[in-house]
């Protein structure tokens, strides 16, 4: 595995002393500084006046369903078009600059190859979870917080950006086109998410189940609420091996070819 970390730190390097990483943080960290306080607000005025309202949703009235989960759904949304501006040049850059042919012909596997750029992708991915989590972390200061669910979510949308990123290295690997590896990541992002509504529209029960399986909100929404299922992190840990493994098999076709 010594190749597989030296790609992983060559790649994270590349990443956290690149401009584009900071000017994606930056756009991030003003997205949340626009959109958190405007949820703390409202959630503040809700616990003000929710003597005088009828039906309020009691786990409304929770901070962490309130707050923290409109942010870890903004956060999903950006992660759906920022992973891909990640990890399309992993692949994609080095086979347009012709270095991809020096790193088949290296001492390195090609599974070390695609492990090393999946780790330093989720490091990445990692940074920008950690600058999200630093808005409700702040909140503690003046307010008492329930740490354990709010980890756990955190853990939920890692595993989820963990999920875009195999998707994304898989797609970042069949092109040498990075805007193409784009577009193809994005789509695939946002694919994943309508698998569930087969649920809905399907009559047989059996296909109902499978759909719900198979569906990402559905393993994921026990992880934001706190809870952690051992069939949720099978199913995430699944995804990440299958498109891992898919990449695999492009590089080692490439380097047969």
């Amino acid at each position: 595995m010594n190749g597989a970390l030296t790609i992983c730190k060559k790649e994270l390097k590349g990443f956290y002393f690149n401009s584009t990483f900071w000017v994606i943080c930056f756009l991030v960290s003003l997205v949340f500084s626009w959109v958190y306080p405007i949820q703390l607000n409202l959630f503040s005025q809700l616990l003000t006046n929710y003597v005088m309202q009828q039906g309020v949703p009691q786990n409304q009235l929770n901070i962490h369903y309130g707050v923290f989960l409109r942010q870890l759904s903004y956060l999903n949304l950006l992660l759906i078009f920022v992973v891909p501006a990640l990890t399309m040049k992993l692949f994609a850059e080095e086979k347009k600059l012709r270095t991809f042919d020096l790193l088949l012909t290296s001492p390195v596997t090609s599974a070390e190859i695609v492990l090393g750029k999946y780790f330093a992708a989720l490091g990445a991915v990692g940074g920008i979870v950690l600058l999200a989590f630093a808005y409700p972390a702040a909140t503690a200061t003046f307010a008492k917080l329930n740490w354990g669910p709010l980890l756990i979510a955190f853990v939920g949308i890692f595993l989820v950006g963990g999920v875009y990123a195999a998707m994304d290295l898989f797609c970042s690997s069949l092109t040498e086109n990075s805007i193409v590896a784009y577009v193809a990541s994005v789509t695939l992002n946002v694919s994943i998410w309508f698998i569930g509504i087969g649920s809905e529209i399907v009559d047989s029960e059996m296909a109902r189940k499978i759909f719900e399986h198979v569906s990402l909100s559905t393993h994921l929404s026990g992880l934001v609420e706190g809870t952690v299922r051992s069939n949720g992190l099978i199913f995430f840990f699944s995804i990440i091996v299958l498109f891992c493994f898919l990449a695999e098999r492009v590089v080692e076709s490439s380097r047969w070819r």
